[in-house]
């Protein structure tokens, strides 16, 4: 292709882009079975010789964009999935004709300096021990991993064993705490760093999911205690001083996943919420979620980035070893520049809008919860931030209930198991969300549980 052509191909697709964006106030939130059906374009056989970019792009838009979950707008509560901010969705599409490789500082000076300015910022914003440095990587499961195999190493490193270069075999057992609501996420995550899934020692939780600190387990030898900023279902906190009291007593790493909870720190009015969890040694969050930039993006926290390098770094002739390069901090070697999209949102929210979104969103999710409580039906959880369970009358009728909800295309929540009961789940995590998508989604959701 011309250069001509190239620009007329990516005019296009900013035009094919913004029509898709102005359609989200009217489109279904899930896609009709039409357009589903649709879908069966795509099954051709693999083309022998080019084809049209511009027919390409007209494919994908024609019969993909019908098929499409309207995440990117103000009424899709499922799964604690964030949209886009204009200014990141700008950045973005910039960045990927800068496509940069953001392994090491030699690859991309860019993308280096600002994941330093980024880890600075939020180290900041979310009020983490000073020399905190963040990595990022692909979600908040591999964030997960990069932290507990940092605490795997350093623990072992402490009863004298190199896991990193001697492995697991013959190594002195490591003792992980969870509570009994632990995200699966880091389940997947004790699986892939060799601790076993099922090797756990779980403390129970009380009715909002927090870990009861009083039944702390009393053990020794190498230790990780994992902590929840945000639980999944009911977006409860931890009580995070006694569990680090009790870790710090018998020298274990304290661990805190924070998906989308530990953005509350970013709040004035609701960081009492992370109240101790400064105090921890790594932590994790996804920046597709509250911060809401492009999938994908997740970052770990370390307190000690050194923890990371021992396992992370990868080895050489021709490979630089820059003192905080990504390559030798994160599982991956070659990434993209996640950084620019986080730094774009970021300056475009500045520390207020930042407090803003975190606070709207839960504020949505205190009307969304007294609007079914004044009809009748069962919150189940304390509203802390964006996180709402409610129950229509039992099991089969909640089923039933979110079935006629995700069917409407008002509107889209999911639905979750909470201690034994079914449950639906509502997750304000949009900066699109106004107060008129919840009163439009309210309506449909009230509407859906009176066809009982």
């Amino acid at each position: 292709m011309n250069p001509d052509h190239t620009a007329q191909l990516l005019q296009d697709a900013l035009a094919r882009s913004t029509a898709y964006l102005a359609s989200l106030p009217t489109r279904p939130v899930a896609p009709p079975p039409a357009a589903l059906a649709a879908l069966a374009a795509f099954d051709e056989p693999f083309p022998e010789s080019p084809t049209d970019p511009a027919a390409t792009l007209e494919l994908l838009d024609r019969v993909g964009s019908p098929a499409t979950i309207a995440s990117a707008g103000g009424r899709y509560f499922g799964f604690v999935n964030g949209a886009v901010l204009p200014a990141s969705h700008a950045a973005h599409i910039l960045a990927t004709a800068w496509d940069q490789n953001a392994a090491l500082s030699v690859m991309s000076p860019v993308a280096s300096r600002l994941r330093t300015v980024v880890s600075r910022w939020m180290v900041d914003a979310l009020d983490l021990p000073p020399g905190t440095e963040a990595m990022f990587v692909g979600g908040a499961t591999v964030a997960n991993v990069c932290g507990l195999a940092a605490a795997r190493d350093h623990v072992l490193a402490q009863a004298g064993w190199d896991a990193a270069n001697d492995g697991l075999i013959g190594a002195p057992p490591v003792t992980v705490v969870v509570g009994d609501q632990a995200h699966s996420t880091i389940a997947k995550s004790l699986a892939i760093i060799g601790l076993g899934r099922n090797r756990v020692v779980t403390v129970p939780s009380d009715d909002q999911g927090r870990l009861i600190a009083a039944q702390l387990p009393n053990i020794d030898g190498p230790a990780i205690v994992v902590a929840q900023a945000g639980e999944v279902n009911t977006g409860a906190f931890d009580p995070f001083e006694p569990i680090i009291d009790w870790a710090r007593g018998r020298n274990a790493w304290v661990h805190i996943d924070g998906a989308f909870g530990l953005w509350a720190a970013a709040s004035p009015a609701r960081r009492r919420l992370t109240a101790g969890m400064a105090a921890a040694d790594s932590w994790t969050t996804d920046a597709h979620k509250w911060l809401n930039v492009p999938y994908d993006s997740g970052i770990i926290f370390m307190r000690d980035p050194a923890r990371l390098r021992p396992t992370m770094s990868a080895r050489a002739g021709y490979l630089p070893e820059g003192e905080l390069d990504p390559m030798h901090h994160t599982p991956q070697s070659s990434q993209r520049a996640r950084v620019i999209d986080a730094w774009a949102a970021l300056r475009s929210l500045g520390r207020t809008g930042l407090a803003d979104l975190v606070d709207r969103c839960s504020d949505h999710a205190v009307r969304f919860a007294n609007a079914l409580r004044a009809a009748g039906h069962e919150v189940l959880n304390d509203v802390v931030i964006n996180q709402v369970l409610v129950r229509f009358s039992d099991d089969a009728n909640t089923d039933r209930v979110i079935a006629r909800i995700q069917a409407s295309g008002e509107c889209w929540c999911g639905g979750t198991m909470w201690k034994g009961r079914k449950a639906m789940r509502i997750s304000v995590s949009s900066w699109a969300t106004t107060e008129q998508d919840v009163d439009r989604s309210l309506a449909a959701i009230l509407n859906a549980a009176r066809c009982e």
